[in-house]
């Protein structure tokens, strides 16, 4: 083969390569623009998250998870304080959920209970089945926690993230738990839900656990909810019909000895 044949092959092959790249570049540009105009939006353009919701129970935020619907970071970043805590608490000398006291941000979140979302341009709300509890989250990206005192829920402050719903809350009032094995939280606990649409019936769910008192570092659990369109959220009340409670047998939890830090 003589240089100017070898000079021609090459030339073609490397024709060939470009336009490769350049087709599969465009069809991936394709395919995520058709993607982003397949989800629901509000007249804003915003995602429209309105609906119900199934997600999957997650009673062990630190797990791995089944790599699915739920993933977690399998294993336990604790500090001191936190491996005590954990190792310390036996829901049987106080359960505050058996006491039907508010679960707080992640127990409510982590339910197996349906939830509903409800949305306009200027509120997000979240509708627990779950004892009927609700949280409602401005969208104006403002910071109204100074003047509030702590909470079960905490205060949020949410921002967009191109299609992506972000909602920091921090300011809990430290009483309750992460989930339902028990791993601990502080009042100094700071949570971050990242919410978008993979498409128009899946919701990617990402929730980031910063507590500098309790975990070395931040971590983080994802999970997917699936909408639903043939039921609607029900009554659900938790002092009904509890008699573990109202015999005894349930105690409500002793907040004096609830942390293993020193609180004010």
């Amino acid at each position: 083969m003589t240089s100017c044949q070898q000079s021609g092959v090459s030339a073609s092959v490397w024709f060939k390569a470009v336009c490769s790249a350049f087709f599969i570049t465009c069809l991936g540009m394709t395919l995520s623009s058709h993607a982003a105009s397949d989800i629901p939006r509000m007249p804003s353009g915003k995602p429209d998250f309105n609906g119900v919701w199934a997600r999957p129970y997650v009673p062990n935020m630190l797990a791995a998870g089944n790599g699915r619907n739920q993933i977690g970071p399998g294993e336990e970043p604790f500090t001191e304080a936190g491996r005590a805590n954990y190792e310390n608490y036996n829901p049987t000398d106080g359960d505050y959920t058996g006491s039907c006291l508010p679960f707080g941000l992640l127990r409510a979140m982590n339910s197996p209970d349906p939830i509903q979302f409800m949305q306009t341009d200027t509120h997000f709300a979240y509708l627990y089945e779950q004892n009927t509890w609700f949280k409602v989250v401005n969208l104006d990206g403002q910071d109204r926690s100074a003047r509030l005192p702590a909470a079960w829920y905490g205060h949020s402050v949410a921002n967009w993230d191109g299609d992506t719903l972000v909602i920091t809350t921090s300011k809990f009032n430290g009483k309750t738990r992460l989930d339902t094995i028990g791993h601990p939280h502080s009042d100094q606990m700071t949570v971050t839900e990242r919410l978008s649409l993979r498409d128009a019936d899946t919701l990617e769910y990402e929730v980031t656990i910063d507590d500098p008192i309790y975990y070395t570092r931040p971590w983080s659990n994802q999970r997917v909810f699936t909408r639903q369109t043939d039921f609607e959220l029900i009554e659900y009340s938790c002092m009904e019909n509890n008699k573990s409670l109202w015999e005894g047998r349930v105690v409500p939890p002793d907040y004096d000895n609830w942390h293993t830090y020193d609180t004010e």
